[in-house]
């Protein structure tokens, strides 16, 4: 068996030295990324009267909607009492609605509504058109290989949390 293969085993990869080093590299870059995201938004988002948190409910509603609240929650990896807030000021706005349940009259429903759908629409043009700047430096197959590499990190990531409300736990 050759080194490639040793190492293309899970746990052989586990307990390569390399991985705490890009590890800590990987970190200290999405660490880096999210901070910067994170002011970006905020600052293209609050002008039109929504939180970060409050636009992306907005877009799982739109994407994905209608949902439960439950639904909503797990997809925004809240939990279901801030998720409630979150919606409470999205429907004093006018930007999302509850709705029964057509399945089940005891649940409700969360979807967005068209004046929420028209607002997501002009902050997702704003924010192509900052993505548009900031790639245009890079080549189109680094700018297809950089959103392929960061699809399957959030997935990978996503399916590592628990959206059930539970407690801290400790990593293993």
């Amino acid at each position: 068996m050759d080194q490639s293969q040793i190492l293309s085993s899970p746990a052989a990869r586990r307990d390569d030295p390399r991985l705490d080093r890009d590890a800590a590299a990987l970190h200290a870059a999405l660490s880096e990324l999210i901070r910067v995201y994170q002011f970006r938004e905020r600052d293209q988002i609050c002008c039109h009267d929504l939180s970060v948190t409050q636009c992306h409910a907005l877009e799982v509603l739109v994407e994905d909607g209608p949902l439960s609240m439950n639904d909503l929650a797990a997809r925004l990896f809240l939990d279901k009492s801030t998720t409630s807030r979150v919606v409470d000021a999205l429907e004093r706005k006018e930007f999302a609605v509850r709705e029964p349940n057509p399945a089940d009259r005891r649940a409700l429903h969360l979807s967005a509504t068209r004046r929420g759908h028209d607002l997501l629409t002009r902050i997702r043009e704003d924010i192509l058109a900052e993505e548009k700047r900031l790639l245009v430096e890079f080549e189109p197959a680094v700018r297809r290989e950089m959103a392929r590499l960061i699809s399957r990190l959030a997935r990978a990531a996503a399916a590592r949390i628990d959206t059930s409300g539970g407690t801290c736990s400790s990593i293993g």
